[in-house]
């Protein structure tokens, strides 16, 4: 089974700002090929997305909807519904996660 990858506009933004930083910090040669990686990530996710594991930070609050894959730093976190996968954050995971979890994916 195939599934659809959506990439919220959200996450989109997130992308954006990694290659930004990463522009500004090291290189646009860098930043193309880490954003590459990171959306080379994402579309695994069409063929495998329960592979995912649960983020820490979610499971300890008991929510299971969202899981998530790597590109090492990068967390790219999504939640499975039916036939579509959303993408619905990337972040290095070297970050406080907890407040930005909780702010993007668990407030309404």
């Amino acid at each position: 089974m195939t599934f659809s990858v959506r990439v919220t506009a959200g996450a989109r933004k997130d992308l954006r700002r990694i290659h930004d930083y990463i522009s500004q910090s090291d290189s646009r040669d860098k930043a193309d090929s880490v954003a590459l990686h990171i959306l080379k990530a994402i579309s695994t996710l069409e063929n495998l997305p329960m592979r995912g594991v649960h983020p820490p930070e979610l499971l300890a609050l008991g929510n299971r909807t969202y899981r998530e894959v790597f590109f090492k730093p990068y967390r790219i976190i999504y939640r499975v519904q039916g036939e579509l996968v959303f993408v619905a954050l990337i972040a290095d995971g070297r970050r406080e996660m907890h407040s930005l979890l909780s702010d993007r994916l668990l407030r309404p």
